[in-house]
């Protein structure tokens, strides 16, 4: 583990993609055109140029200011400014004209919302199915404080895929995430679980702020026992001197190691790698493990797993 304040050097695995070509151009004046925010540029991604390349994006809806700071996000923190309920169409609009066969959405943390923002999030999903059929929705949603009812109005919206990341191990949680809640986010992907069935659950932790591997496959079994089917795991990067330094790089073949491990204990998919987001591969994804059924937009079943 190294110092804090110190950095270690990046290992040569750690290769980032610059941003270049006609569909990165084409996203990013997409996104300046409907006003929106993706967390490729907020969060500062490294698959940024890979994925915009590609035409996909990840959108950042409720604004651009979180009310929490944790200490291994770029996201702008501060006290966020009102809604805006023209967003979830502008963010449809978008998702059809780049044709998107599969939206992954996030937010910030909108802790002085009643709702947490739950409403914004289901009015998006409702006008991503109704105006980009067939793209299916996948939701990467805060705690939302734990409260049912605002997670019930998310699922009520019928996304494909419902996400909540753990983050980290539980020991780290007082330094890395110090207003959320461990047994919180375990909490809101069981009560998903237990609300529909039918709608994929997904988490995903980073590697690289001094957790033990024991401690990681903990994480694991616990994100099983609440019924967690889909896990990403990728390397913790430092966004600036202000953020937690990285305590070590995992090797790519530790990544593998931890993808099987992963699959032994029952994850339906487990996307391991050093650059791994949460929206890394979820197009691939939903179309491995959800297959359409006759009900119209936004009815799915799970396809057995066979991987």
């Amino acid at each position: 583990m190294n110092e804090p304040g110190s950095e270690l050097r990046k290992p040569p695995w750690i290769r980032v993609r610059l941003p270049s070509g006609r569909q990165y151009v084409r996203v990013n004046e997409l996104k300046k055109a409907k006003s929106l925010h993706t967390v490729c540029e907020e969060a500062l991604c490294p698959n940024i140029g890979e994925c915009w390349s590609k035409g996909n994006a990840t959108f950042l809806i409720l604004g651009d200011t979180c009310s929490r700071d944790c200490r291994f996000c770029a996201v702008r923190h501060g006290k966020p400014e009102g809604l805006d309920w023209g967003e979830p169409v502008r963010v449809a609009e978008a998702v059809a004209a780049m044709g998107l066969k599969h939206v992954v959405i996030t937010s910030v943390t909108r802790d002085d919302l009643p709702d947490g923002g739950a409403g914004i999030f289901a009015e998006t999903i409702r006008q991503v199915h109704s105006r980009a059929a067939p793209c299916t929705v996948e939701v990467l949603i805060p705690d939302f404080k734990g409260d049912p009812e605002a997670l019930n109005v998310v699922l009520e919206a019928m996304p494909e895929v419902l996400g909540h990341n753990v983050e980290t191990v539980p020991r780290l949680y007082g330094k890395v995430r110090p207003q959320a809640v461990y047994l919180r986010s375990l909490e809101v992907l069981g009560m998903a679980k237990r609300m529909n069935r039918k709608v994929l659950s997904k988490s995903g932790f980073m590697v690289g702020l001094g957790e033990s591997t024991d401690e990681l496959l903990e994480v694991m079994d616990h994100l099983r026992q609440v019924g967690c089917d889909i896990l990403s795991i990728g390397q913790y990067l430092r966004p600036t001197r202000l953020h937690l330094p990285v305590a070590r790089y995992y090797a790519p073949e530790e990544f593998e190691t931890l993808k099987k491990i992963g699959h032994k204990k029952g994850f339906r998919w487990v996307e391991s790698g050093p650059l791994v987001r949460s929206s890394y591969g979820a197009e691939a994804q939903a179309r491995e493990l959800l297959a359409p059924w006759p009900g119209g937009c936004g009815s799915f079943e799970v396809r057995p797993h066979g991987r």
